[in-house]
Protein backbone atom coordinates (compact mmCIF):
# COMPACT_ATOMS: atom_id res chain seq x y z
CA UNK A 1 0.00 0.00 0.00
CA UNK A 2 1.16 3.32 -0.55
CA UNK A 3 0.85 5.49 2.18
CA UNK A 4 2.75 8.83 0.34
CA UNK A 5 -0.30 10.44 -0.36
CA UNK A 6 -1.62 14.31 -0.25
CA UNK A 7 -3.65 13.27 2.94
CA UNK A 8 -6.46 15.77 4.09
CA UNK A 9 -9.37 15.37 6.13
CA UNK A 10 -11.48 16.29 2.84
CA UNK A 11 -9.48 13.35 0.89
CA UNK A 12 -9.67 11.02 3.52
CA UNK A 13 -12.58 8.90 2.46
CA UNK A 14 -11.50 8.95 -1.18
CA UNK A 15 -7.60 7.82 -0.49
CA UNK A 16 -9.38 4.70 2.42
CA UNK A 17 -11.28 3.90 -0.51
CA UNK A 18 -8.71 3.09 -2.83
CA UNK A 19 -6.78 1.36 -0.86
CA UNK A 20 -9.43 -0.65 1.53
CA UNK A 21 -12.82 -2.49 0.84
CA UNK A 22 -15.77 -0.97 2.60
CA UNK A 23 -15.62 -2.88 5.67
CA UNK A 24 -11.92 -2.64 5.86
CA UNK A 25 -11.95 1.45 5.45
CA UNK A 26 -14.62 1.85 8.17
CA UNK A 27 -12.31 -0.07 10.64
CA UNK A 28 -9.06 2.38 9.20
CA UNK A 29 -11.67 5.47 9.12
CA UNK A 30 -11.96 4.78 13.06
CA UNK A 31 -8.55 4.08 14.41
CA UNK A 32 -7.13 7.09 12.06
CA UNK A 33 -9.66 9.55 13.72
CA UNK A 34 -8.95 8.21 17.18
CA UNK A 35 -5.21 8.55 16.49
CA UNK A 36 -5.58 11.67 15.11
CA UNK A 37 -7.65 13.06 18.04
CA UNK A 38 -4.71 11.75 20.02
CA UNK A 39 -1.99 13.64 18.33
CA UNK A 40 -3.85 16.76 18.04
CA UNK A 41 -5.32 17.41 21.46
CA UNK A 42 -1.08 16.63 22.45
CA UNK A 43 0.31 19.47 20.00
CA UNK A 44 -2.45 22.12 21.18
CA UNK A 45 -2.46 21.25 24.90
CA UNK A 46 -6.75 21.01 24.17
CA UNK A 47 -9.00 23.06 22.66
CA UNK A 48 -10.83 25.43 24.56
CA UNK A 49 -9.37 28.98 26.16
CA UNK A 50 -10.30 32.02 27.70
CA UNK A 51 -10.29 35.02 25.73
CA UNK A 52 -11.98 38.59 27.17
CA UNK A 53 -14.63 40.35 25.37
CA UNK A 54 -13.89 43.74 26.82
CA UNK A 55 -11.39 45.58 25.36
CA UNK A 56 -8.05 47.57 27.36
CA UNK A 57 -7.82 50.86 25.66
CA UNK A 58 -5.60 51.55 28.90
CA UNK A 59 -4.66 50.33 31.68
CA UNK A 60 -6.35 52.65 34.06
CA UNK A 61 -9.91 50.67 32.60
CA UNK A 62 -8.21 47.71 35.21
CA UNK A 63 -9.83 49.91 37.75
CA UNK A 64 -13.30 49.52 36.20
CA UNK A 65 -13.03 45.59 35.00
CA UNK A 66 -11.44 45.17 38.52
CA UNK A 67 -11.21 47.18 42.22
CA UNK A 68 -12.43 49.64 42.70
CA UNK A 69 -15.12 50.28 40.24
CA UNK A 70 -16.41 46.57 39.94
CA UNK A 71 -17.88 46.59 43.49
CA UNK A 72 -20.75 48.94 42.05
CA UNK A 73 -21.19 45.11 40.08
CA UNK A 74 -21.06 43.14 43.17
CA UNK A 75 -23.55 44.79 44.91
CA UNK A 76 -25.87 45.70 42.48
CA UNK A 77 -26.22 41.66 42.09
CA UNK A 78 -26.30 41.06 45.71
CA UNK A 79 -29.11 42.96 45.79
CA UNK A 80 -30.94 41.56 42.85
CA UNK A 81 -29.08 38.16 41.82
CA UNK A 82 -31.20 38.23 38.38
CA UNK A 83 -29.17 41.19 37.60
CA UNK A 84 -25.76 38.78 37.31
CA UNK A 85 -27.40 37.51 33.86
CA UNK A 86 -26.67 41.00 32.85
CA UNK A 87 -23.82 41.92 34.55
CA UNK A 88 -21.56 39.53 34.00
CA UNK A 89 -21.18 36.66 31.19
CA UNK A 90 -23.47 34.15 33.64
CA UNK A 91 -26.90 34.57 30.88
CA UNK A 92 -24.14 33.21 28.26
CA UNK A 93 -22.66 30.85 30.25
CA UNK A 94 -22.76 26.58 30.70
CA UNK A 95 -21.34 24.26 32.65
CA UNK A 96 -20.78 20.60 31.18
CA UNK A 97 -20.55 19.00 34.03
CA UNK A 98 -19.54 15.25 33.86
CA UNK A 99 -18.09 12.62 36.61
CA UNK A 100 -16.70 11.01 33.63
CA UNK A 101 -18.42 7.15 34.41
CA UNK A 102 -19.88 7.13 30.87
CA UNK A 103 -17.32 8.51 28.31
CA UNK A 104 -19.02 7.55 25.29
CA UNK A 105 -18.31 3.92 24.78
CA UNK A 106 -15.09 3.22 26.98
CA UNK A 107 -17.17 3.19 30.38
CA UNK A 108 -15.52 4.72 33.38
CA UNK A 109 -12.52 7.03 32.49
CA UNK A 110 -11.52 8.70 35.80
CA UNK A 111 -12.74 12.23 36.25
CA UNK A 112 -10.34 13.56 34.08
CA UNK A 113 -10.54 11.42 31.58
CA UNK A 114 -13.71 13.13 30.30
CA UNK A 115 -11.91 16.62 30.18
CA UNK A 116 -11.65 15.80 26.25
CA UNK A 117 -15.49 15.12 25.79
CA UNK A 118 -16.36 18.25 27.41
CA UNK A 119 -13.95 19.91 25.76
CA UNK A 120 -15.38 19.19 22.79
CA UNK A 121 -18.64 20.27 23.84
CA UNK A 122 -17.55 23.57 24.92
CA UNK A 123 -15.92 24.02 21.22
CA UNK A 124 -18.90 23.09 19.38
CA UNK A 125 -21.08 25.27 22.17
CA UNK A 126 -18.99 28.33 21.15
CA UNK A 127 -18.62 27.52 17.16
CA UNK A 128 -21.99 26.54 16.38
CA UNK A 129 -24.37 27.83 19.09
CA UNK A 130 -22.50 31.47 20.66
CA UNK A 131 -22.73 30.04 23.69
CA UNK A 132 -19.80 29.72 26.23
CA UNK A 133 -19.05 26.54 27.96
CA UNK A 134 -16.55 25.64 31.20
CA UNK A 135 -15.73 21.77 31.40
CA UNK A 136 -16.15 20.60 35.06
CA UNK A 137 -15.30 16.79 35.43
CA UNK A 138 -15.84 15.98 38.90
CA UNK A 139 -15.06 12.83 41.20
CA UNK A 140 -18.81 12.00 42.41
CA UNK A 141 -17.37 7.95 44.24
CA UNK A 142 -18.17 7.51 47.98
CA UNK A 143 -15.69 5.57 50.10
CA UNK A 144 -15.96 2.54 48.42
CA UNK A 145 -15.20 3.36 45.08
CA UNK A 146 -18.96 3.71 43.87
CA UNK A 147 -20.38 6.74 42.28
CA UNK A 148 -22.45 8.63 44.19
CA UNK A 149 -25.84 10.84 42.59
CA UNK A 150 -26.07 12.86 45.60
CA UNK A 151 -22.13 13.92 45.51
CA UNK A 152 -23.15 15.76 41.80
CA UNK A 153 -26.72 17.14 43.04
CA UNK A 154 -24.56 19.18 45.65
CA UNK A 155 -21.90 20.31 43.09
CA UNK A 156 -24.38 21.62 41.27
CA UNK A 157 -26.49 23.19 43.30
CA UNK A 158 -23.40 25.19 44.46
CA UNK A 159 -21.92 26.41 41.28
CA UNK A 160 -25.74 26.78 40.19
CA UNK A 161 -25.05 30.93 40.97
CA UNK A 162 -22.54 31.18 38.43
CA UNK A 163 -24.19 30.04 35.33
CA UNK A 164 -26.77 30.08 32.96
CA UNK A 165 -27.12 26.61 32.75
CA UNK A 166 -26.13 23.30 33.39
CA UNK A 167 -24.88 21.07 30.74
CA UNK A 168 -25.08 17.29 32.14
CA UNK A 169 -22.63 14.59 30.36
CA UNK A 170 -21.44 11.27 30.50
CA UNK A 171 -22.83 10.12 34.21
CA UNK A 172 -23.89 6.02 34.20
CA UNK A 173 -27.32 4.54 34.53
CA UNK A 174 -29.42 4.92 37.06
CA UNK A 175 -27.56 7.72 38.52
CA UNK A 176 -28.25 9.65 35.54
CA UNK A 177 -31.68 9.35 36.41
CA UNK A 178 -32.10 10.76 39.62
CA UNK A 179 -29.18 13.76 38.61
CA UNK A 180 -31.55 15.41 35.75
CA UNK A 181 -34.78 14.49 37.66
CA UNK A 182 -33.58 16.38 41.08
CA UNK A 183 -31.83 19.23 39.44
CA UNK A 184 -34.20 19.92 36.93
CA UNK A 185 -36.89 20.33 39.56
CA UNK A 186 -34.73 22.07 42.23
CA UNK A 187 -32.29 24.67 40.32
CA UNK A 188 -33.38 27.98 39.06
CA UNK A 189 -31.47 27.13 36.18
CA UNK A 190 -31.43 24.69 33.26
CA UNK A 191 -30.25 21.34 33.92
CA UNK A 192 -30.21 19.61 30.54
CA UNK A 193 -28.50 15.88 30.20
CA UNK A 194 -27.16 15.89 26.66
CA UNK A 195 -26.81 12.17 26.39
CA UNK A 196 -30.99 11.82 27.34
CA UNK A 197 -32.81 15.01 25.91
CA UNK A 198 -30.52 15.95 23.24
CA UNK A 199 -29.99 12.72 21.52
CA UNK A 200 -33.21 12.12 21.56
CA UNK A 201 -34.50 15.19 20.50
CA UNK A 202 -31.93 14.71 17.57
CA UNK A 203 -33.14 11.41 17.01
CA UNK A 204 -37.06 12.33 17.05
CA UNK A 205 -36.13 14.84 14.30
CA UNK A 206 -34.52 12.65 12.21
CA UNK A 207 -37.86 9.73 12.87
CA UNK A 208 -39.84 12.60 11.56
CA UNK A 209 -38.12 12.75 8.37
CA UNK A 210 -37.83 9.13 7.88
CA UNK A 211 -41.20 8.57 8.28
CA UNK A 212 -42.07 10.95 5.65
CA UNK A 213 -40.05 9.71 3.55
CA UNK A 214 -41.52 6.12 3.54
CA UNK A 215 -44.68 7.75 3.67
CA UNK A 216 -45.91 6.29 7.85
CA UNK A 217 -47.39 8.08 10.12
CA UNK A 218 -46.32 7.96 13.99
CA UNK A 219 -48.62 6.03 15.61
CA UNK A 220 -48.91 3.46 12.97
CA UNK A 221 -45.01 2.75 13.29
CA UNK A 222 -43.63 -0.29 15.02
CA UNK A 223 -40.40 0.83 16.50
CA UNK A 224 -37.96 -1.62 18.07
CA UNK A 225 -35.19 0.21 20.68
CA UNK A 226 -32.06 -1.62 21.44
CA UNK A 227 -30.39 -0.24 24.37
CA UNK A 228 -32.17 0.99 27.13
CA UNK A 229 -29.57 3.63 28.61
CA UNK A 230 -30.41 7.43 29.25
CA UNK A 231 -30.35 8.23 25.57
CA UNK A 232 -32.76 5.46 24.54
CA UNK A 233 -35.27 5.60 27.71
CA UNK A 234 -35.63 9.20 26.72
CA UNK A 235 -36.10 8.59 23.06
CA UNK A 236 -38.67 6.34 23.79
CA UNK A 237 -40.35 9.15 26.31
CA UNK A 238 -40.20 11.73 23.60
CA UNK A 239 -41.40 9.68 20.78
CA UNK A 240 -44.67 8.06 23.01
CA UNK A 241 -45.39 11.83 23.64
CA UNK A 242 -45.19 12.83 20.38
CA UNK A 243 -47.73 10.11 19.11
CA UNK A 244 -45.85 6.93 19.11
CA UNK A 245 -48.01 3.70 20.06
CA UNK A 246 -46.63 2.21 23.46
CA UNK A 247 -47.92 -1.50 22.15
CA UNK A 248 -45.88 -1.60 19.14
CA UNK A 249 -42.80 -0.46 20.58
CA UNK A 250 -40.46 -3.12 22.44
CA UNK A 251 -37.21 -1.95 23.95
CA UNK A 252 -33.83 -4.31 25.03
CA UNK A 253 -31.67 -3.43 27.67
CA UNK A 254 -28.43 -5.99 28.20
CA UNK A 255 -30.84 -8.20 29.86
CA UNK A 256 -33.75 -8.63 27.20
CA UNK A 257 -36.63 -6.78 26.52
CA UNK A 258 -38.88 -4.75 28.82
CA UNK A 259 -42.10 -5.50 29.61
CA UNK A 260 -44.15 -5.55 32.92
CA UNK A 261 -42.66 -9.32 33.98
CA UNK A 262 -39.18 -7.83 34.43
CA UNK A 263 -39.45 -8.20 38.69
CA UNK A 264 -35.28 -6.99 37.93
CA UNK A 265 -36.16 -3.84 36.65
CA UNK A 266 -39.17 -3.55 39.51
CA UNK A 267 -37.28 -4.59 42.58
CA UNK A 268 -34.66 -1.71 41.95
CA UNK A 269 -36.19 1.82 42.44
CA UNK A 270 -32.70 3.60 41.27
CA UNK A 271 -34.61 2.44 37.59
CA UNK A 272 -37.24 3.73 37.67
CA UNK A 273 -37.54 5.70 34.45
CA UNK A 274 -37.26 1.87 32.99
CA UNK A 275 -39.75 0.71 34.97
CA UNK A 276 -42.04 2.98 33.56
CA UNK A 277 -41.32 1.54 30.26
CA UNK A 278 -41.74 -1.74 31.25
CA UNK A 279 -45.73 -0.61 31.89
CA UNK A 280 -46.11 1.22 29.10
CA UNK A 281 -44.51 -0.79 26.41
CA UNK A 282 -44.52 -4.00 24.72
CA UNK A 283 -48.01 -5.90 25.82
CA UNK A 284 -47.32 -8.84 24.54
CA UNK A 285 -43.89 -9.45 26.50
CA UNK A 286 -41.83 -10.43 23.10
CA UNK A 287 -38.28 -11.78 24.42
CA UNK A 288 -36.00 -12.25 21.86
CA UNK A 289 -35.03 -9.25 19.37
CA UNK A 290 -35.36 -12.07 16.59
CA UNK A 291 -38.86 -11.94 17.40
CA UNK A 292 -39.08 -8.23 17.63
CA UNK A 293 -37.82 -7.33 14.46
CA UNK A 294 -40.44 -9.38 12.46
CA UNK A 295 -42.11 -6.64 10.58
CA UNK A 296 -40.59 -4.03 12.43
CA UNK A 297 -40.47 -0.42 10.65
CA UNK A 298 -37.93 1.35 12.60
CA UNK A 299 -34.66 0.20 14.54
CA UNK A 300 -33.12 3.13 16.91
CA UNK A 301 -29.70 0.93 18.70
CA UNK A 302 -27.93 3.45 21.38
CA UNK A 303 -25.84 -0.13 22.76
CA UNK A 304 -22.39 -1.22 22.32
CA UNK A 305 -20.02 0.12 20.30
CA UNK A 306 -19.04 -2.12 17.54
CA UNK A 307 -20.02 -3.61 14.29
CA UNK A 308 -21.32 -6.46 15.26
CA UNK A 309 -23.80 -5.56 17.75
CA UNK A 310 -26.72 -5.39 15.58
CA UNK A 311 -26.86 -8.52 13.28
CA UNK A 312 -27.45 -8.45 9.49
CA UNK A 313 -30.20 -11.09 10.07
CA UNK A 314 -32.46 -9.14 12.45
CA UNK A 315 -32.33 -6.28 9.78
CA UNK A 316 -33.36 -8.62 6.93
CA UNK A 317 -36.23 -9.67 9.44
CA UNK A 318 -37.74 -5.92 8.64
CA UNK A 319 -40.13 -4.43 6.92
CA UNK A 320 -39.97 -2.88 3.13
CA UNK A 321 -38.14 0.47 3.74
CA UNK A 322 -36.99 -0.15 6.85
CA UNK A 323 -34.85 2.48 8.88
CA UNK A 324 -31.81 1.52 11.04
CA UNK A 325 -30.50 4.25 13.64
CA UNK A 326 -27.17 2.42 14.84
CA UNK A 327 -25.67 5.72 16.80
CA UNK A 328 -23.28 4.41 19.10
CA UNK A 329 -20.02 6.14 19.27
CA UNK A 330 -17.55 6.47 18.39
CA UNK A 331 -18.56 3.07 16.51
CA UNK A 332 -21.97 2.06 15.48
CA UNK A 333 -23.54 -1.21 15.80
CA UNK A 334 -23.56 -2.12 12.58
CA UNK A 335 -22.04 0.33 9.81
CA UNK A 336 -24.08 1.53 6.76
CA UNK A 337 -23.14 -0.35 3.98
CA UNK A 338 -24.10 -3.54 6.07
CA UNK A 339 -26.97 -2.48 6.96
CA UNK A 340 -27.86 -1.47 3.18
CA UNK A 341 -26.96 -4.95 2.65
CA UNK A 342 -29.44 -6.83 4.67
CA UNK A 343 -32.15 -4.52 3.39
CA UNK A 344 -32.42 -1.06 5.06
CA UNK A 345 -33.41 1.95 3.20
CA UNK A 346 -32.19 4.43 5.22
CA UNK A 347 -29.68 4.35 8.00
CA UNK A 348 -28.32 7.30 10.42
CA UNK A 349 -25.38 7.02 13.30
CA UNK A 350 -23.83 9.29 15.43
CA UNK A 351 -20.95 10.13 13.07
CA UNK A 352 -20.25 13.05 10.94
CA UNK A 353 -17.93 10.91 8.31
CA UNK A 354 -20.86 8.85 7.12
CA UNK A 355 -25.01 10.26 5.62
CA UNK A 356 -27.17 10.81 8.32
CA UNK A 357 -25.74 12.14 11.42
CA UNK A 358 -28.07 12.06 13.69
CA UNK A 359 -26.18 13.94 16.90
CA UNK A 360 -26.84 15.78 19.77
CA UNK A 361 -24.45 18.10 18.25
CA UNK A 362 -27.69 19.50 16.17
CA UNK A 363 -29.59 19.90 19.09
CA UNK A 364 -27.53 21.26 22.44
CA UNK A 365 -26.14 24.46 20.74
CA UNK A 366 -29.44 25.83 19.35
CA UNK A 367 -31.66 24.30 22.20
CA UNK A 368 -29.50 25.89 25.25
CA UNK A 369 -29.23 29.21 23.26
CA UNK A 370 -32.55 29.69 23.06
CA UNK A 371 -33.07 28.49 27.03
CA UNK A 372 -30.67 31.03 27.81
CA UNK A 373 -32.18 34.07 25.22
CA UNK A 374 -35.16 33.82 27.52
CA UNK A 375 -33.54 33.12 31.37
CA UNK A 376 -35.49 29.72 31.04
CA UNK A 377 -35.32 28.28 34.66
CA UNK A 378 -35.67 24.51 32.56
CA UNK A 379 -35.94 22.39 29.93
CA UNK A 380 -39.06 21.48 29.52
CA UNK A 381 -39.97 18.13 27.11
CA UNK A 382 -41.86 19.94 25.21
CA UNK A 383 -38.79 22.20 24.08
CA UNK A 384 -36.73 19.19 23.54
CA UNK A 385 -39.86 17.93 21.19
CA UNK A 386 -40.06 21.57 19.14
CA UNK A 387 -36.33 21.86 18.62
CA UNK A 388 -36.87 18.36 17.09
CA UNK A 389 -39.39 19.66 14.59
CA UNK A 390 -37.50 22.78 13.98
CA UNK A 391 -34.68 20.39 12.51
CA UNK A 392 -36.94 18.31 11.10
CA UNK A 393 -38.39 21.38 9.01
CA UNK A 394 -35.10 22.98 8.05
CA UNK A 395 -33.85 19.39 6.88
CA UNK A 396 -37.28 19.32 4.83
CA UNK A 397 -37.05 22.85 3.36
CA UNK A 398 -33.29 22.12 1.90
CA UNK A 399 -34.18 18.73 0.55
CA UNK A 400 -35.08 15.74 2.62
CA UNK A 401 -33.84 12.22 1.18
CA UNK A 402 -32.86 8.88 2.05
CA UNK A 403 -29.17 9.78 2.49
CA UNK A 404 -29.75 13.29 4.39
CA UNK A 405 -32.77 13.26 6.82
CA UNK A 406 -31.44 15.99 9.44
CA UNK A 407 -29.26 18.75 9.14
CA UNK A 408 -25.39 18.85 8.92
CA UNK A 409 -23.38 20.42 11.21
CA UNK A 410 -22.28 23.18 8.29
CA UNK A 411 -26.04 24.20 8.34
CA UNK A 412 -25.32 27.72 9.88
CA UNK A 413 -28.66 28.47 9.76
CA UNK A 414 -30.23 25.90 11.87
CA UNK A 415 -28.92 27.10 14.70
CA UNK A 416 -30.38 30.28 15.17
CA UNK A 417 -33.39 29.06 14.33
CA UNK A 418 -33.33 26.37 16.61
CA UNK A 419 -32.88 28.72 19.19
CA UNK A 420 -35.89 30.86 18.29
CA UNK A 421 -38.41 28.00 17.94
CA UNK A 422 -37.03 26.40 21.93
CA UNK A 423 -37.07 30.25 23.20
CA UNK A 424 -40.88 30.91 21.82
CA UNK A 425 -41.76 27.10 23.12
CA UNK A 426 -40.08 27.90 26.92
CA UNK A 427 -42.21 31.22 26.70
CA UNK A 428 -45.26 29.31 25.78
CA UNK A 429 -44.71 26.68 28.63
CA UNK A 430 -44.14 29.41 31.32
CA UNK A 431 -40.21 28.52 32.60
CA UNK A 432 -39.18 32.05 30.37
CA UNK A 433 -37.68 34.73 32.95
CA UNK A 434 -38.13 37.29 30.11
CA UNK A 435 -40.38 37.80 26.97
CA UNK A 436 -39.20 38.51 23.27
CA UNK A 437 -40.12 37.35 19.92
CA UNK A 438 -39.43 35.24 17.87
CA UNK A 439 -37.22 37.75 15.28
CA UNK A 440 -35.73 39.02 18.42
CA UNK A 441 -34.66 35.64 19.64
CA UNK A 442 -33.03 34.85 16.08
CA UNK A 443 -31.49 38.22 15.53
CA UNK A 444 -29.65 37.89 18.93
CA UNK A 445 -28.88 34.00 18.44
CA UNK A 446 -27.94 34.95 14.68
CA UNK A 447 -25.59 37.63 15.91
CA UNK A 448 -24.05 35.61 18.79
CA UNK A 449 -23.10 33.03 16.42
CA UNK A 450 -21.54 34.69 13.44
CA UNK A 451 -19.54 36.57 16.47
CA UNK A 452 -18.03 33.46 17.36
CA UNK A 453 -17.36 32.08 14.48
CA UNK A 454 -15.71 35.60 13.16
CA UNK A 455 -13.67 35.30 16.06
CA UNK A 456 -12.50 31.92 15.67
CA UNK A 457 -11.95 32.56 11.75
CA UNK A 458 -10.20 35.69 12.73
CA UNK A 459 -7.47 33.93 15.22
CA UNK A 460 -6.84 31.30 12.69
CA UNK A 461 -6.45 33.99 9.90
CA UNK A 462 -4.15 36.03 11.90
CA UNK A 463 -2.15 32.74 13.01
CA UNK A 464 -3.09 33.16 16.54
CA UNK A 465 -4.72 29.78 16.11
CA UNK A 466 -2.36 27.49 14.32
CA UNK A 467 -3.72 25.24 11.87
CA UNK A 468 -2.99 21.38 12.34
CA UNK A 469 0.54 20.44 10.58
CA UNK A 470 0.41 18.02 8.05
CA UNK A 471 3.15 16.04 9.80
CA UNK A 472 1.01 15.04 12.75
CA UNK A 473 -1.75 14.20 9.71
CA UNK A 474 0.80 12.21 8.02
CA UNK A 475 1.43 10.37 11.56
CA UNK A 476 -2.07 8.96 12.02
CA UNK A 477 -2.33 7.16 8.34
CA UNK A 478 1.26 5.73 9.27
CA UNK A 479 0.13 4.36 12.04
CA UNK A 480 -3.31 3.44 10.61
CA UNK A 481 -2.03 1.78 8.16
CA UNK A 482 0.52 -0.13 10.61
CA UNK A 483 -2.67 -1.53 12.19
CA UNK A 484 -4.69 -2.49 9.05
CA UNK A 485 -1.86 -4.89 8.37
Amino acid sequence: MNNKVNLTLDNLDDILSAQFDEAKKAKAKTIFLKKLAELSHRYYKGKIMTVPKAPVPGFNWFNVWYTPGVSAVSTTIRNNNDASFELSNRGNLVAVVSDSTRVLGDGDCTPPGGLGVMEGKAFLMKYLGGVDAVALCINSKDKNGEPDPDKIIEFVKMVEPSFGAINLEDISQPNCFKVLDVLREECEIPVWHDDAQGTASVTLAGVINALKLTGRTMSETKFVLYGAGASNTTIARLLLADGADPSKMIIFDSRGALHKNRSDIKADSRYYRKWELCEQTNPGCIETMEEAMKGADMLISLSTPGPDTVKKEWISLMNKQSVVFACANPVPEIYPYAAKEAGAYIVATGRGDFPNQVNNSLGFPGILKGALLVRARKITDNMAIAAAYSQARFAEKHGIHPEKIVPTMDEAEVFPIEAADVAMQAIKDGVARIQMTWDEAYNLAKKDIEHARATIHYLCHEGYIEMPPQNIIDEAFEYTLNQMK
